[in-house]
């Protein structure tokens, strides 16, 4: 994106990626159907990103979810709104957007290098490379690093640069997993009957938040969309205390009073039956129950109703970060100016993962990655323009 940005403002622009073919991390988000943006008010998509918002307020200025929407329409891919809110290509595939995009920056003469693997700098301050057994220098004017985090490392993010920037003096919040799973230690029985099974309309809690949604039953944990997006609290519980506690509740449309009414009712079936023709308390929901509950809760209706309103399930560890959806932790944004540029080293800019911040799947991922891209190849022009003025 910061390419397209600068190349369309008449600058001459080459890309150097790491991996044989561009966009490897973006294809692999679109085998679910490339969910690029999310179409909730901005009041409601900007706290999202937690600390990070006053940044991604001044970028999604720049480059909203409609303007992200109408890029996507300008390389004829257009876009639909999915019932939960989230923005999809028509077509829900990565590879015709990709394509199509790489034909635009081929008609701006941005050229593209593959295989290049960046290692820092020389005694010049030239940008270093290497290409197979090949040593390659660049000296280019203005360089945007964009280099992403340490998830799905086989997609060219594997946090290699990290000890590059810190030999330059510049701060990097350690990096860790985001949008992850959790490990739970399993009954064998749970892990037997139910792994790889998903667990529907349940309320889950963490930290003072509460939503609604679903998640997955693995053989080590848990995994899903509603984890992922408690997934920042749980991971910093974790980390402090060695565990975290997740709360369910499997009835998440029925209230605890007229729960413990129907459970006052149950008479002389068993608790199973009952749980299955009254409650609708199945499967994978009800096991969880008999998993976390203690045996003598499951007599008492009433302490029976709190189980099944606040169930509280202990997360032992976090999925490895290879495994994450994306990163946390990167270069504090305490060390850029506005224009997306280290303030150690002028004429190098920084976007997307490799920064210090993170947000839920959703659409808010990529929304915030394009942003970045907007506003660094916009720093640039704008950093360049500035330094020829000067030089006249």
């Amino acid at each position: 994106m910061a390419a397209e940005i600068a190349a369309a403002a008449g600058l001459r622009v080459a890309v150097f990626d790491h991996t044989p073919t561009p966009a490897r991390k973006l294809l692999l988000a679109g085998r679910g159907g490339l969910n690029l943006t999310h179409s909730e008010p901005l009041d409601r998509f900007l706290p999202r990103y937690g600390a990070a918002e006053p940044l991604f307020r001044r970028l999604l200025a720049g480059f909203s979810p409609d303007a992200l929407r109408g890029w996507a329409a300008g390389l004829g891919i257009e876009t639909f709104i999915g019932s939960s809110g989230r923005v999809f290509p028509v077509q829900m595939k990565a590879s015709t957007l990709v394509r199509a995009w790489l034909r635009r920056l081929d008609g701006l003469g941005v050229t593209l290098h593959s295989r290049h693997r960046w290692t820092g700098w020389d005694a010049t301050g030239a940008l270093t490379f290497r290409q197979g057994e090949e040593s390659v220098t660049v000296a280019p004017r203005a360089t945007l690093l964009a280099l992403g985090g340490a998830s799905w490392p086989r997609t060219g993010s594997d946090g290699g640069w990290v000890p590059l920037l810190e030999g330059l003096g510049v701060e990097v919040a350690p990096l860790v997993p985001s949008n992850m799973g959790f490990e739970v230690p399993w009954s064998d029985h749970l892990r037997d009957r139910f792994a790889g099974q998903p667990v529907k309309s349940v309320g889950l809690s963490a930290a003072g938040r509460r939503l609604k949604g679903e998640f997955v039953i693995t053989e080590t944990g848990i995994e899903g969309g509603a984890v992922y997006a408690l997934s920042a609290p749980l991971r910093d519980a974790i980390a402090a205390e060695g565990w975290a506690t997740l709360t369910l509740d499997l009835l998440p449309d029925m209230a605890e009073a007229e729960l413990v009414k129907r459970l006052r009712r149950r008479g002389a079936e068993s608790l199973s039956t009952f749980l299955k023709k009254s409650l609708s308390l199945t499967g994978p929901r009800a096991a969880l129950l008999r998993e976390f509950a203690p045996a003598a809760d499951l007599t008492d209706p009433a302490a029976l109703a709190r189980q099944i309103k606040g169930l509280s399930m202990v997360l032992t560890g976090v999925r490895p970060i290879e495994r994450a959806i994306s990163t946390a932790g990167g270069v504090r944004l305490s060390e850029l100016d506005e224009r997306s540029m280290l303030t150690r080293r002028p004429g190098l800019f920084l976007a997307g993962e490799m920064l210090d911040w993170e947000a839920p799947t959703g659409g808010y991922l990529l929304q915030g990655c394009f942003a970045m891209g907007v506003a660094a190849g916009t720093g640039m022009v704008e950093w360049l323009g500035m330094k020829d003025s000067d030089a006249e």
